[in-house]
């Protein structure tokens, strides 16, 4: 007999990265949102972004972003940002917690680094940070969400995180800030690698796993 069970949950968030995204506002100035619907495809990343929320209007009228991987211990920065918007007033959809914040870099105690193709500046705290255009906006099927399709144009990595006289970052030093049904979380310890990883077992500053045996 079978030991699963139906469910209804909320929402689908089965262990997400966290990212950081900066895009600018009508004004000049630059709005900063936490998001966990994030993947990638190539050198294109997919995002999913709330219909109600300020990023999505801002990537509307002008498409420059930046995309920032916070690690782990970030995670108070990110939910400092959660309950607060660039829109001002605050939309009706949005939580009742929700308030509107201009400075989103203070607000979370975080700094702005400038960026080289792009006029949304990076987070200087995060190890990964990433220079994007949208290129394709589109309505989910539901209508509350928007699904942007950005290029990356510039990829920035902090050097301890490089293997070195490579172009490959080490997957033994970069641990994403992991967005788990909306707990934040770590990597656990490596458990193996993939067949197709440029990195295996025995590259330094890497731990020595096993391959899943065919």
């Amino acid at each position: 007999m079978s030991s699963h069970i139906e469910l209804e949950p909320k929402i689908l968030y089965f262990g997400t990265p966290v990212v950081l995204v900066c895009t600018e506002n009508s004004d000049g100035s630059f709005n900063l949102a936490p998001i966990s619907s994030a993947w990638a495809l190539g050198r294109t990343i997919v995002l999913g972004l709330g219909e109600d929320g300020h990023t999505i209007s801002n990537l509307r009228s002008r498409p420059e972003l930046t995309l920032n991987y916070p690690e782990p211990h970030l995670w108070p920065a990110v939910e400092r940002l959660a309950s607060l918007t660039g829109a001002n007033p605050v939309p009706p959809t949005k939580p009742a917690r929700t308030t509107f914040e201009a400075n989103k870099f203070a607000a979370a105690r975080l700094s702005s680094q400038g960026s080289v193709g792009v006029r949304p500046p990076r987070v200087e705290e995060c190890g990964i940070q990433l220079e994007a255009r949208a290129t394709s906006i589109s309505a989910s099927g539901a209508g509350e969400f928007a699904v942007v399709e950005c290029q990356v144009e510039k990829i920035h990595v902090h050097e301890s995180l490089v293997l070195p006289n490579t172009q490959h970052i080490d997957p033994a030093q970069w641990e994403p800030l992991i967005y788990n049904f909306r707990h934040y979380f770590g990597l656990g310890p490596e458990q193996g690698f993939s067949y197709r990883s440029e990195t295996p077992a025995g590259t330094p500053g890497t731990p020595t796993k096993q391959q899943l045996t065919p």
